[in-house]
């Protein structure tokens, strides 16, 4: 009976969709994380009759007869919905309100894209983020600045001295993609570019199609726990639902079985 195979890949489906269910929720807390979905779509259906015009005299057969063989994972989804600002009362964490990613580089040069504010700095006075990235474009604080200002335009200046006077140190930029759900997920709140997503274009913040730069927040994750717990329940029942078309498949092999003897 394919009734038994079809029930599997419902399973393996659900199975797929409570790992990233469980993903969403492991990461409610996490800075600049983005919700995930996975999406499925149906497998190869088996022709037992096509249908036909009539034609010759003959009648024809308005409905065919397919039958599904299952289910699969077609892709899983991060869904790049704002998060909410939370205030800190760190000067180097900023959150974003609006389109658009942060640069940063590692060691070797390679770029990432993240929504993680968390900056800090290193032995150099370089911003980076809490892994030790580098902020592009690179912005260098001096050791005698007393405070750090950064706008909402990206602006980032220094006061380096008590009559409050500022000097400019650098300006922000950010990164948009043309498809953001196509970015590969690094983990550590970093993505890259991919071909799906298409190639970066960077801008100011608070330009046209950029977001605005909020100095001392940080952007929470979007994962709605009252959502999340839903989609639990609903998948948890759809697997419920898979494993009991397989159990009456068995006890129908057992009826076939019981009549043989």
């Amino acid at each position: 009976m394919r009734a038994l195979a079809i029930a599997a890949t419902g399973m393996n489906a659900q199975q797929t969709n409570m790992e990233v269910i469980a993903n969403n929720i492991a990461n409610i807390n996490t800075t600049g994380f983005k919700r995930a979905r996975a999406e499925f779509t149906d497998l190869l259906y088996q022709a037992e009759r096509v249908s036909a015009p009539a034609q010759g005299g003959q009648a024809g057969t308005p409905e065919g007869t397919y039958v599904g063989l299952g289910v699969r994972t077609a892709a899983i989804r991060n869904l790049h919905a704002q998060g909410a600002l939370t205030q800190t009362t760190n000067r180097l964490d900023l959150g974003m309100n609006g389109r658009g990613w942060f640069q940063v580089a590692n060691t070797n040069g390679d770029l990432f894209y993240t929504r993680a504010g968390a900056f800090d700095k290193n032995s150099q006075g370089q911003i980076v983020t809490l892994d030790g990235y580098l902020v592009q474009p690179s912005i260098t604080i001096p050791p005698e600045a007393r405070d750090i200002i950064i706008d909402e335009t990206g602006q980032v200046s220094a006061v380096t001295d008590q009559s409050g006077g500022t000097t400019q140190l650098g300006q922000l930029t950010l990164a948009t993609f043309v498809n953001d759900a196509g970015l590969e997920p690094m983990g550590d709140n970093l993505y890259r570019e991919t071909e799906a997503s298409g190639t970066a274009t960077l801008g100011v913040p608070g330009d046209p199609g950029y977001g605005r730069i909020h100095q001392g927040y940080l952007e929470h994750s979007n994962v709605d726990p009252v959502k999340e717990i839903t989609e639990l329940i609903s998948a948890q029942r759809a697997y419920e639902m898979n494993s009991k078309v397989i159990q009456a498949v068995d006890d129908m092999y057992a009826t076939v079985s019981n009549g043989i003897r």
